[in-house]
């Protein structure tokens, strides 16, 4: 496939930010209730991480072993990967290519390396949006109070992940501190329905 051959058919939203900024309950509010909840596909990634508490199989993640993600990466099944505190995370080829010919607008969340090849194979049909948090203080109460189990080198880990990430905000063609949860997901809800044109 060409790219930007896709281009009248669905758009992508590839959304990324550190670990703790909120991008992941962003996305939840955004699909809770409302007209954009009918007009967007959340893309859901695979995983070889185990299952968290409250986590639902496909609907949060895809899990699978180290095996099976290798074999599909090793078949081009995997449009984009990464490796993350130890455990492997891919976007699945078919699911995105398969709801981007139906005219299905799809929703991503990526980190920097997989939101840019993303805009790279599919120039025409992504906006990327970088959630920021207000500083890497706050993150770093929010990594704590989300897993009261993290360790020192888990937490150090995220917060040098983190530093580099805000580095790379200027590669997004938005940005969006998320200081206020409400006033974040207005924000989002306005950059989507501006790039569907139904504002």
């Amino acid at each position: 496939m060409t790219k930007g051959a896709l281009k009248k058919e669905g758009l992508m939203f590839v959304i990324s930010g550190p670990s703790g900024s909120g991008k992941t309950t962003l996305l939840k509010k955004l699909l809770e209730k409302g007209f954009l909840k009918r007009q967007l596909v959340k893309s859901v990634s695979l995983t070889t991480r185990p299952k968290r508490p409250g986590e639902r199989v496909k609907k949060d993640y895809v899990f699978i072993s180290e095996r099976e993600f290798l074999a599909l990466l090793r078949a081009k099944k995997i449009l984009e990967w990464t490796k993350y505190l130890g455990y492997y995370y891919g976007t699945p080829k078919d699911f995105i290519e398969d709801n981007l010919r139906k005219g299905s607008n799809l929703l991503l969340c990526l980190d920097l390396r997989g939101a840019l090849k993303i805009k790279r194979l599919y120039p025409n049909n992504t906006a990327t949006i970088f959630i920021a948090p207000p500083s890497l203080g706050a993150l770093k109460q929010r990594i704590i109070k989300r897993s009261d189990k993290i360790n020192q080198e888990e937490l150090q880990q995220r917060l040098g992940l983190a530093r580099g990430e805000l580095l790379a905000k200027g590669r997004y063609d938005y940005y969006l501190l998320n200081k206020d949860l409400s006033v974040a997901t207005e924000k989002l809800k306005k950059i989507i329905i501006q790039e569907l044109g139904l504002g």
